[in-house]
């Protein structure tokens, strides 16, 4: 299949802001507007909020997704434009993100499993401060934190919920995971750590 013809068949989703909604109007009446089943490509209209839900419902279906920034941040997201998409889409550069798979266990025995694009996060349930051990791919990185929580964050979200905890910005295509505390009172003045 040719490049010009991979990207005949594009679904767009658009958040519902009114300058989002704008946008999907005139790429609808340029290109169309196929059901995402049909699509050759998934086209995501807003920002990183919108981007993150389409790769969770779209991550099992090997489309393409491709996001344009109707938001405010658009750390995910490319610059707007509806001049020439389909060759945008074809020079666009191909970032694999790979999901987070979070298996907790909670303190009744449950084993809680989560897909996560931007992070995983585990916060305490009670008043007093919780008590966590971390394991990565089954080997233990830490044997106890006391903390309100922690977060492991992808390249991806670590513009998000991690930042905003004092965790470190990854480059997109960085193979590390962020590994940041919430509140953290023991190791009191432990600030997180990259893991591979």
């Amino acid at each position: 299949m040719s490049t010009s013809k991979r990207y005949d068949r594009i679904a767009f989703v658009a958040s519902a802001g009114d300058e989002t909604q704008l946008a999907l109007a005139q790429l609808t009446e340029l290109h169309g507007n196929c059901a995402p089943a049909d699509a050759d490509v998934v086209v995501a209209l807003g920002g990183d909020g919108l981007m993150l839900q389409t790769l969770h419902q779209h991550m099992r279906t090997g489309k393409p997704i491709y996001g344009m920034n109707r938001g405010t941040v658009g750390f995910l997201m490319n610059e707007f434009s509806t001049h020439d998409l389909r060759g945008r889409l074809a020079a666009a550069r191909e970032s694999l993100i790979h999901p987070l798979l979070m298996r907790a266990t909670d303190i009744d025995g449950a084993v809680h499993i989560h897909h996560a694009i931007n992070e995983v996060s585990l916060f305490r349930q009670t008043n007093q401060a919780a008590r966590l051990r971390i394991l990565i791919d089954e080997q233990e990185r830490m044997s106890e934190l006391v903390a309100d929580g922690v977060l492991v964050a992808t390249p991806a979200g670590s513009t998000a919920y991690n930042l905003s905890v004092q965790g470190p910005i990854l480059p997109i295509n960085a193979a590390l995971l962020a590994l940041t505390p919430i509140s953290a009172f023991r190791p009191r003045r432990w600030r997180g750590a990259l893991c591979h």
